[in-house]
């Protein structure tokens, strides 16, 4: 393999960069400042000690911490043992985070003690009921130090690693209320974040703040994978404060900055905009919701970006399925989601699979190395995704213009995305028919300036019960992760239903608008 040649295994791009990248900045953290081949004796390190450890090629390792240094090098480290990364959502409560680790066959678990004064071992439960999982290492106390110092120098990293062997197991929820792991490849991952590093204009040399976290596909494949293929410094970034954005935009001379249009809105609108020196940015990539032509614009004369661009995908596609180009105009960024990216074919069908003329509405499907191999231990939920030919059904709703370009329209699913979060209501209203003051429950997702889109929660209480919405939305904060539990609650006696017997979501979502305002 040339220097310049794409390799199929995401190992085999840290070798490639510390090869092609000598003297670039790879990881910057307050505490830490790495090039690409110190980065690439960390990850070899880390890759020993797991090795040390006893994981074996195949093992999953689940990382539930939020961005930080450490984070890459245990997920680099857990790559170059051949083993599987799992990260859960940080927000997660202790019984969805057991769920994934139990369901993902986890035998290792990185974690953190302390951040947002939330100690996740210690969410777990004492009682933590998961045989396979052997230790709990914290990536920012003494066992971190302690699991690198296993690395003698003797163990070997696994050279047998391929493109179709797993990288991540990548968990995201769905009708049924439960989540389910879509199960990614090496192979796919490279090349989808290859084409996607190469459309948005990603180079060498770029500074790239990843405030995406790295449990999402976008923060680790289109952070952390992208930046290893072109060369761009990986600046971890935990929590989106947009005083600490800015400090560090002009700090580290940021030139990458991702995030859903809020994080571009919130720096545009803050007070003290022109005490900071923004002049570095460069390149954004945006999505998870609508983005305003006047924002757009105002990004680049306000801010300098000379590159916006958004996309769309979902995880059971890698992350990425289509993408408008560096160089479209201002009105395709903000009215549609981009087109296909190369060598993979979306379409818009009807219910027989069969393609809709172009500005009609449809499901989106999928076709191409970037699907997923199926969801963990779901072959029926897998055969539910992906049909007989292949085509992954992603139950969202769009129209397609005679430039194959896609707007996302409605979703099959009800999903709603909170601040850039997927947000199921099918997953909310199973946790909250939990408490016991609840008989029924329909939740849907209504917009919100700030936050793109938010919950409003009818409820039905159970017989001679009585419940208040406060009571609900302080019970549904201590069960969930925040940005799950609903903005809205309202006690009602009843919900609209179809002769089925279904919830009328449309019709809910109506009323909620017109008591809103």
């Amino acid at each position: 393999m040339t220097d310049d040649e794409l390799p199929s295994t995401i190992p085999g791009l840290v070798a490639r960069a510390a090869v092609s990248f000598p003297d670039l900045e790879a990881l910057v953290d307050p505490q830490l400042r790495l090039t690409f081949p110190q980065l690439a004796d960390e990850v070899d390190r880390a890759g020993r000690a797991l090795v040390a450890s006893g994981i074996e090629p195949g093992d999953r390792v689940a990382i539930w911490a939020p961005n930080c240094s450490e984070w890459v090098i245990a997920a680099l480290g857990t790559l170059a043992a051949g083993a599987v990364i799992v990260p859960p959502n940080t927000r997660f409560k202790g019984a969805e985070a057991r769920y994934v680790l139990e369901r993902a066959d986890v035998k290792l678990l990185f974690t953190v003690t302390d951040f947002l004064d939330t100690n996740y071992e210690a969410l777990l439960g004492a009682e933590r009921e998961l045989p396979l999982l052997r230790e709990i290492i914290d990536l920012r106390g003494p066992s971190w130090s302690e699991f690198l110092a296993r690395d003698t120098g003797s163990e070997s990293l696994p050279d047998a690693l391929t493109g179709d062997d797993l990288c991540a197991i990548l968990f995201t929820s769905g009708t049924t209320g439960r989540p389910k792991g879509a199960m990614l490849t090496h192979g796919a991952t490279v090349r989808a974040y290859d084409a996607w590093s190469t459309e948005v204009g990603l180079r060498a040399g770029d500074r790239y703040l990843v405030v995406n976290p790295f449990f999402h596909s976008f923060g680790l494949n289109a952070g952390i994978v992208a930046s290893l293929v072109k060369g761009a410094a990986i600046i971890p970034h935990a929590v989106f404060d947009v005083d600490a954005v800015m400090t560090r935009a002009a700090e580290e001379q940021v030139s990458r900055l991702p995030g859903p249009p809020t994080v571009y809105q919130s720096i545009l609108d803050h007070p003290r905009l022109g005490e900071f020196d923004m002049s570095s940015l460069r390149l954004a990539v945006t999505g998870a919701a609508p983005v305003p032509v006047e924002l757009i614009r105002r990004m680049r004369a306000e801010l300098g970006f000379e590159t916006i661009v958004t996309g769309y995908g979902l995880t059971e596609a890698t992350g990425i399925a289509t993408m408008c180009r560096h160089d479209d105009d201002p009105e395709t960024i903000s009215n549609t989601s981009g087109r296909a990216i190369p060598d993979v074919e979306v379409l818009v069908v009807d219910e027989k699979c069969v393609e809709v003329p172009r500005g009609d509405p449809g499901e989106v499907v999928i076709r191409g190395y970037n699907v997923m191999r199926g969801f963990i231990h779901d072959p029926q939920g897998t055969a539910e995704a992906i049909d007989a030919d292949g085509w992954l059904h992603t139950g969202d709703i769009a129209v397609m213009n005679e430039r194959g370009y896609i707007t996302i329209t409605d979703r099959t699913k009800d999903m709603f995305i909170v601040g850039g979060f997927n947000a199921y209501p099918a997953e909310i209203e199973n946790m909250i028919s939990d408490h016991p003051a609840v008989g029924q429950v329909a939740v849907v997702g209504i917009p919100d300036e700030r936050m793109g889109e938010v919950g409003y929660a009818y409820v039905i209480p159970r017989l001679h019960a009585t419940v208040t919405p406060d009571e609900l939305r302080a019970w549904c904060r201590e069960k969930m992760a925040n940005y799950k539990v609903p903005r809205y609650f309202e006690i009602v006696d009843e919900v609209p239903l179809n002769a089925s017997g279904k919830v009328l979501k449309y019709e809910l979502r109506e009323r909620a608008r017109a008591t809103l305002g």
